[in-house]
């Protein structure tokens, strides 16, 4: 092949040269919208990026999952210990002598004012005592019966079994209201 020299005065064809230098123009908009595009993604990527990294000082995400996650878990046991504690707190309620009845009655015939009495002191369980104290005359006798599970190894009078019922009724009951306000 031989190569033809190209005169100093010869002149390119406009056309397709200009079709040439409009293509090039196309390709660099495009080119420039495409760095456009990627320069806000980026942007918005390095938002995110310093959201996560904690630029409002509290380290980043992580350490602040970590840090949470610590704190939960020291919550739970805290958490247990208290139920633990609240549990023995409960058992410590339940053997207390906290239910008590007091029934007033006249001992003798002759007497008035009701000056005679009974009072029971259980716990949840029944277990206590009663006490009661006849009003004569001429002197007061105070008479004391141990209590298991509402029953005693002594006799109880009809005042005193009025009593240790009661006493247990008082706490059936208020376990009763208290089982109807939890529902």
């Amino acid at each position: 092949m031989l190569a033809l020299p190209l005169a100093a005065d010869a002149v390119l064809d406009p056309a397709p040269t200009s079709w040439v230098a409009v293509a090039a123009a196309v390709v660099a908009v495009l080119a420039l919208l495409i760095a456009i595009g990627a320069q806000l993604r980026l942007s918005r990527i390095k938002r995110g990026l310093r959201v996560l990294r904690g630029h409002s000082g509290e380290g980043d995400v992580l350490e602040v999952a970590t840090k949470h996650a610590a704190e939960v878990s020291l919550l739970r046991e805290q958490v247990e210990r208290q139920q633990a504690e609240l549990a023995r707190i409960s058992t410590d309620v339940a053997a207390s002598l906290r239910h008590v009845a007091v029934v007033r009655f006249d001992a003798f015939g002759d007497m008035g004012g009701r000056m005679s009495f009974s009072a029971a002191v259980v716990d949840d369980a029944g277990d206590g005592l009663v006490i009661t104290a006849i009003h004569g005359r001429g002197e007061t006798r105070s008479y004391a019966k141990g209590l298991v599970g509402g029953a005693s190894e002594h006799t109880l009078s009809p005042e005193e079994q009025q009593a240790v019922d009661a006493a247990r009724t008082e706490k059936t009951e208020k376990q009763g209201s208290d089982k109807k306000a939890r529902r």
